[in-house]
């Protein structure tokens, strides 16, 4: 059984950093692409970026090119998020996502498993 777990979440300042992690246990991730999203109250969960587990090869969202990069550690089988420059309007629950197979997805509805979510709040 897939299971995935976020954590790094919390409190923040504008300007401010934090890395998530999304700690996967239950299957062999080689042929998965993970993948992050943010929902804010009252919106629609939203992509953010997504990696290869095989090969690392990563995609952003445009709202956060430059500003966050998404990572893993095949040893730990973890996957991070480092968020850099975080605004206001970063504020969201953060979700880790997995998909079977090679493709990345910008819709939520085609990622089978999914993380609890994590609170960011960055302050003004």
């Amino acid at each position: 059984q897939v299971q995935l777990v976020e954590s790094g979440g919390g409190l923040v300042q504008a300007g401010g950093s934090l890395r998530l992690s999304c700690a996967a246990s239950g299957r062999t991730f080689s042929s998965y692409v993970m993948a992050w999203f943010c929902q804010a109250p009252g919106k629609e969960r939203e992509f953010l970026a997504a990696i290869r587990w095989s090969g690392g090869s990563t995609y952003y969202a445009d709202s956060v090119k430059g500003r966050f990069t998404i990572s893993r550690d095949n040893a730990k089988n973890t996957v991070y998020l480092q968020m850099n420059s975080l605004k206001p309007e970063d504020t969201a629950v953060y979700y880790c996502a997995a998909v079977r197979g090679s493709y990345y997805y910008i819709d939520s509805r085609r990622y089978g498993y999914w993380g609890q979510g994590t609170q960011v709040t960055v302050s003004s």
